[in-house]
């Protein structure tokens, strides 16, 4: 099995070089419609139903993250985020660094799904946050309605499992600790309720600041 040390930022490199920005694909996956909730998240990619990756390998998480107009300090960023495993951890021109848990960049997000490794170094299981992963991450919009973040995976190694069907679940959670920044994600998520799954329901116990957004796919099993 492929480490997750395979994977690879040089296209998103070259993206941030040229100037280069992912667009949004087809259908928007959204769910748990935000409400009054300040915080709205729409992913792009996956789509709901997709057969998506290579092997395990090669499927993106796409999303927009778009907060309450303000401060950007409030929303947690703390700067552009161009990384990856190996030589491309934390360094410029866009430092930021790269492994299981709550991002740096943008630690409120929580990132999860169902079929998460809990083999794999680093990894354990379905509750492990991903979003510590995330290759790309930058300042989409700012302006009198609002302060958006866009955030971008390339999945390098089947760390969910290769030919299975999983359900990816993004929230951010709220301001815990009430010192009015987005930055209170956890490692882990806990199995709150006792049901032996790690779904909306223990996200939800948590606290969250956004929809919470589900999308069930299939990753594929077969090569190029």
């Amino acid at each position: 099995m492929p480490s997750i040390r395979t994977v690879t930022a040089a296209a998103a490199a070259a993206a941030l070089g040229s100037g280069l920005f992912l667009a949004p694909s087809g259908a928007e996956a959204r769910q748990n419609g935000g409400g009054n909730k300040p915080v709205d998240i729409e992913v792009f990619a996956p789509e709901q139903g997709a057969n998506a990756g290579l092997a395990g390998t090669g499927w993106f998480v796409d999303m927009e993250v778009d907060f309450p107009a303000g401060s950007l300090a409030a929303t947690g960023f703390n700067g552009l985020q161009l990384t990856g495993p190996a030589g491309h951890n934390n360094i410029p021109p866009a430092p930021g660094a790269f492994g299981t848990g709550r991002d740096d960049k943008m630690p409120g997000l929580v990132v999860l799904t169902s079929t998460t490794s809990s083999t794999l170094p680093g990894f354990s299981g379905p509750g492990t946050n991903l979003a510590g992963l995330f290759n790309l991450t930058g300042v989409t919009n700012r302006d009198a309605h609002e302060t958006e973040l866009w955030d971008t995976w390339l999945v390098g190694a089947p760390v969910a499992g290769s030919n299975v069907d999983t359900v990816l679940t993004v929230a951010v959670i709220d301001d815990l600790n009430q010192d009015g920044i987005y930055n209170d994600a956890p490692n882990v998520v806990t199995d709150a309720n006792g049901d032996g799954r790690i779904d909306r329901r223990d996200l939800e116990a948590l606290g969250v600041a956004s929809n919470i957004v589900r999308v069930p796919f299939h990753i594929s099993g077969d090569p190029a």
